[in-house]
Formats: structure tokens, sequence, C-alpha cells
């Protein structure tokens, strides 16, 4: 007499399809990678369009010190409102704890197009006066063709 032997368990198949989630993990980058550059800016300002732009990779850095001016003329330090007679000190501190002798010591002015040349001269004396040397004014290259 024989025994039954039975061999379903052979026919099991344990291959996981990972397929799917490649597909939702790459979408999940290109948005991350869209959606990053953004939020570097915090402050939206409409900059002034020019022909002859050069490129400032630095202001993209984390620890770049960017002052923001915008239409109705108030005045940001990175992504925190502050008055005229704040910003001086504020910058003086940033610039302060930028201790590596390497470190970039400028500032980085973004204006709106719209804004009043007044409040940009007060901006940019007022960031002079915090020991300045190197001031630097953003803006976008224009799309003429």
């Amino acid at each position: 007499m024989g025994i039954a032997k039975r061999d379903e368990g052979k026919k099991v198949n344990s291959n996981i399809n990972v397929t799917p989630m490649v597909d939702v993990m790459l979408v999940l980058l290109i948005i991350f990678m869209v959606i990053t550059p953004m939020l570097n800016n915090k402050v939206v300002v409409d900059l002034p369009k020019i022909s002859a732009a050069v490129i400032m990779e630095d202001a993209n850095k984390e620890d770049a010190i960017t002052v923001a001016v915008t239409r109705d003329g108030k005045t940001f330090l990175g992504g925190d409102q502050v008055t005229k007679e704040e910003l001086a000190s504020k910058v003086a501190d940033l610039l302060s704890k930028k201790t590596d002798a390497n470190a970039d010591k400028s500032v980085y002015l973004r204006a709106d197009v719209r804004s009043s040349y007044g409040i940009v001269m007060d901006t940019i004396d007022a960031v002079r006066a915090a020991g300045v040397s190197q001031l630097n004014l953003l803006t976008d290259m224009s799309q003429t063709e």
C-alpha cells in the first residue's frame, strides 16, 4: 500500500510585484522635485525682468540671507516680517552666526517691481547699516526671443 502525496505546496507563488510601488515612488519624487524650489521663497514677489541677468546660485542656499520688499511696502527677512528699525540688527545677528571664514556673508534683496523706490532704498540703507559689504539685487531673466 502506498502513501498518497499531495504536491499543492509547490504551486504557491511567493513573488512580490513591486512595479506599482515603484510607479508611486517615481510620481512622488517628481512632485517633490517640482515643489522644493518653490519652498525657498516664502514671500511672493514679482521680480523685475532684465535681459542681462547673472545667475546667483548662492541665493538658493539654505543659509542665504534674503530680504524681500513687497509691493505694499512690507519688509521680510527670510519668511518673517520685520520693521525697518529691526532689519539692521537682525541682519547683523544672522551675519555674526556665520562663523566659517569661507562663509558667504552677502545679503540678497528681492524687491517687487511695483514697490516704491523710496521703501526699497530705505531697506538697502538698513541692510548697509548692518555692515553688509555685498548686497545682491535679485531679478528675473526676461523671455525675449
